[in-house]
């Protein structure tokens, strides 16, 4: 099995921690925060149990993962022995710099080191490193231990057997790798959900929909497939003739959308006013917190869900 270093030990990377010690790795917690690595074990051991009663520990009992985490007291301690750093630091392009450096100066030469940016592109951060052909972004859709697709973002000049190997890596800790051929600005993910999202707002500022109903539409409608598909088996399984077919079918119903989906809406403008207190007269702020919790068991129970549907009726 392998050693890996989690390099900030906060919400990403004591969930990242989780993922890869279920899969049997040895995980070394670091932060600059000295009591941050012991806060985030302890969170996990608080976790364990519950993820054991769903089936989510691949057998393992909690004791027998917890005894996988250890913490450093330095960086270069971390690092020792590394197979893969997963570096999860603030979203700064100049913080994601100095770490950076200093993994490729302390960590093996033969260690993958991966950042766990939501938006940085690689190129930003590992452009002057002598082992830049090391680097890439590992993306979570958080929290990792619960939602197995991770995006693998290589900067141009990423070596294709790192990305190869990263890719083999998050697959055999049970994660569902998404591959890019070259680095965008927003990866896959986030491209993505900005489209759903800039619709949403749309919908909610020019008084079409209430929040609720955009969610309902999403939560008791297109995520129900989604859950399980993607949107191109989607279309190919929503036409008679398959993806084409569908195409032939409906494709001028979306190009006649098309020209009202380019205006954007200001999320922090008058909408907002709207869409928070919708939101706060659903959930009082004091409540997030608790059903954050609430979204995790849910997130537990349909991974679970999930697992038994792939073996019962197949993936």
């Amino acid at each position: 099995m392998a050693r890996v270093a989690i390099i900030g030990s906060g919400l990403i990377g004591r969930a990242w921690a989780i993922s890869f010690a279920r899969a049997g790795h040895h995980v070394v917690l670091w932060d600059a925060v000295a009591d941050a690595p012991d806060k985030a074990i302890d969170y996990i051991a608080g976790v364990l149990p519950e993820l054991s009663d769903n089936g989510l520990l691949g057998g393992d009992e909690p004791a027998q993962v917890r005894a996988r985490l250890s913490t450093a007291e330095t960086l270069e301690q971390a690092l020792d022995g590394a197979d893969h750093v997963q570096e999860n630091t603030p979203e700064d392009v100049e913080v994601k710099r100095k770490v950076f450096a200093q993994l490729d100066a302390a960590a093996p030469a033969t260690a993958v080191l991966a950042s766990s940016s939501s938006a940085i592109l690689p190129s930003k951060f590992t452009q002057d490193l002598a082992g830049r052909a090391r680097c890439l972004v590992v993306h979570p859709i958080n929290p990792p231990y619960l939602v197995p697709a991770a995006e693998v973002v290589p900067a141009p000049w990423t070596d294709p057997a790192v990305v190869d190997r990263t890719r083999e890596f998050l697959i055999s800790a049970g994660h569902a790798p998404i591959v890019m051929k070259k680095e965008l600005d927003g990866f896959v993910m986030n491209r993505l959900q900005a489209a759903l999202l800039e619709e949403a707002f749309r919908l909610v500022a020019d008084g079409y929909a209430s929040i609720e109903d955009v969610d309902v539409g999403i939560r008791e409608g297109l995520a129900l497939r989604w859950s399980f598909m993607g949107p191109f088996e989607t279309i190919d399984l929503n036409a008679p003739g398959g993806v084409r077919d569908y195409v032939e079918r409906y494709q001028g119903i979306f190009e006649r959308l098309h020209p009202s989906q380019q205006r954007r809406v200001d999320w922090l403008g008058e909408v907002m006013d709207r869409v928070e207190g919708d939101r706060r007269k659903s959930l009082p702020a004091g409540e997030l917190a608790e059903r954050q919790l609430w979204r995790d068991r849910r997130l537990m129970a349909l991974a679970a869900h999930k697992r038994r549907a792939e073996k019962d009726i197949g993936k």
